[in-house]
């Protein structure tokens, strides 16, 4: 940990990289995956900033009863930390949100399924569904523009390079999540059939 003194960016980025390595561990052990460790110095006051995510074969979001859990856990650790100068801190501890970008791999195959819009170095920006991903590329099942007031049609499915993507994040949709379009519309035209039939 810092020493007394105001530290430079430099130092503070540091100590941020060497308390995820650290944590590692300690995140892993309650099956959760570490996402980044932030450390921000204002004034006496020193808080680190811990976010921790379902491992990527998990779908849904973690509950607040695991970060709960999880808080007490590195709270513990960081109580015992040999690096640390006992200078107080606050360890606030969260999950990445739905508006968190799409930067590697994992964060595609945590939202297999979901609507993300992609923006290309190269080429039209896709708004489209994750159909499946590897470690060089994502597959989306674009949608293609649609007249207003229809619902869009599905395209071919594209393969797009994450050398080729400046950036990706997922669209907030108001159906649920667990539910394929199609089975939403089966769903729909059932409901529709009833109603009809009362």
């Amino acid at each position: 940990m810092f020493k007394s003194g105001r530290p430079s960016g430099t130092e503070i980025q540091a100590e941020a990289a060497r308390l995820e390595e650290y944590l590692r561990p300690t995140v892993a052990a309650s099956n959760l995956y570490l996402e980044g460790v932030e450390v921000r110095i204002a004034g006496s006051q020193r808080t680190l900033h811990v976010t921790v995510d379902l491992p990527e074969d998990q779908t849904g979001g973690v509950s607040l009863d695991l970060i709960s859990d999880v808080s007490r856990t590195l709270s513990l650790a960081l109580d015992a930390d040999p690096a640390d100068t006992g200078r107080p801190y606050e360890l606030e501890v969260s999950s990445p949100g739905v508006g968190r970008p799409l930067t590697e791999p994992r964060h595609w195959r945590r939202n297999l399924g979901r609507k993300v819009k992609v923006r290309l170095r190269q080429g039209d920006d896709v708004t489209g569904r994750v159909l499946s991903v590897t470690d060089d590329d994502v597959t989306v099942r674009p949608e293609l523009p649609a007249k207003k007031g229809t619902k869009p049609k599905a395209g071919d499915p594209l393969r797009l390079s994450f050398d080729n993507i400046r950036s990706g994040k997922v669209e907030i949709e108001f159906t649920h999540l667990d539910e394929e379009p199609a089975a939403a519309d089966e769903h729909a035209a059932a409901a529709e059939l009833k109603n009809e039939e009362a």
